[in-house]
C-alpha cells in the first residue's frame, strides 16, 4: 500500500494524480508539454525551468469558463469546493462504453449529497500517449451528468482522459474535430454504433456539469485503486488562475484507518 501516515493523527495521504512534466500524454490537436532549464547548479549553481504548455495536460482541473461562456475561472471558483468528504466509485468499464445514471446510482457506497465525487473506471491503467487511451476511453452520459447535479457534487474526478465519451468531443466528428480522423470509423466497426446518434451532442456531460459550477478533474490515477468502493475526504490544489480555463492539479484523498478523527472546528 502506499501512502503516507501523519505520525500526530495517524491519516493518511494517498497520492490521485499522474506525475507531470516534459512530454506527458497530450490531447491530440494540442502541442505537447516542453520544458527546459534556463540556469542549471553546474553552470551557474541554481537551477530553473522554463514550460511551455496546454493547461490540460496530465491531471488537470476544469473550471466552468472550460466550456461555459462567462463562467468562473479558476481563480472564481469558491476554494470549498477544492476540500470534502467524498467517494470514490468503482465503475469498472471497457473500450468505448457508457457510465450512466444507474451505473452511479449501483455503485457503492451510495453518493450522498454534496459528496467529492471520483469514478474509477480502470482507465488510468492506460494513462499514455496512444490511441487507445485518448479514443477508446469510456465517458459520462447526459443522464449521468444530471444524476451528479441532483446529488449537489462539490467536485467531479475521472480516471479518463474527459468526463465526456471521446465520440462526444472533438477528438470526434463534431466542432473544431475531429481531431482523430479515424476515430468514428474505428467506433463503428469495433461497436456496430452510429456515433452520431449514439454521441450527437457535444461534451454534453461535461458542460452539464460546469453549468451547475461543478469543477471537475481529469485524469486522475496515482494509487487511486487502494480507495476503490471507499469513502475519504479530498483535496485539490489548482492555480488561482485569473481567466484559467483549467491547470494541471496536485489531487490528494485523506483516510483514516482508525474512523475516529475529526478536524477541530476552532470554536473555544
Amino acid at each position: 500500500m502506499s501512502f503516507v501516515s501523519d505520525p500526530y493523527s495517524s491519516l493518511q495521504f494517498l497520492e490521485l494524480s499522474h506525475v507531470w512534466g516534459h512530454g506527458v500524454p497530450s490531447y491530440p490537436g494540442q502541442a505537447d508539454v516542453e520544458m527546459h532549464r534556463s540556469v542549471k547548479h553546474a553552470q551557474h549553481g541554481v537551477t530553473a525551468w522554463y514550460c511551455s504548455t496546454v493547461l490540460q495536460t496530465g491531471t488537470h482541473m476544469n473550471s466552468p469558463l472550460n466550456l461555459v461562456q462567462r463562467g468562473a475561472d479558476l481563480a472564481e471558483i469558491p476554494v470549498d469546493r477544492f476540500f470534502g468528504n467524498g467517494v470514490v466509485l468503482s465503475i469498472p468499464k471497457g473500450a468505448y462504453e457508457v457510465i450512466t445514471a444507474a451505473d452511479l446510482e449501483a455503485a457503492q457506497p451510495g453518493v450522498r449529497d454534496g459528496d467529492i465525487v471520483v469514478i474509477v473506471t480502470g482507465w488510468h491503467k492506460q494513462y499514455s500517449d496512444s490511441l487507445e487511451y485518448f479514443g477508446q476511453s469510456p465517458g459520462l452520459s447526459k443522464d449521468a451528468a444530471e444524476w451528479l447535479v441532483k446529488k449537489n457534487s462539490k467536485m467531479v474526478a475521472v480516471d479518463t482522459q474527459q468526463i465526456d465519451h471521446p465520440l462526444a468531443t472533438s477528438l470526434g466528428p463534431h466542432r473544431g474535430g475531429p481531431t482523430m480522423r479515424r476515430l468514428a470509423e474505428e467506433y463503428s466497426r469495433a461497436t456496430g454504433l452510429d456515433p452520431k446518434k449514439e454521441h450527437g451532442e457535444w461534451f454534453v456531460a461535461h458542460r452539464t456539469l460546469l453549468k451547475a459550477g461543478i469543477p471537475t478533474i481529469e485524469q486522475v490515477g496515482g494509487d487511486v485503486d487502494l480507495l476503490r468502493g471507499k469513502r475519504a475526504t479530498f483535496v485539490a490544489t489548482p492555480w488561482k488562475l485569473q481567466k484559467g480555463d483549467g491547470c494541471p492539479v496536485r489531487f490528494v484523498a485523506i483516510v483514516d484507518p482508525s474512523g475516529q478523527y475529526r478536524i477541530d472546528s476552532g470554536k473555544n
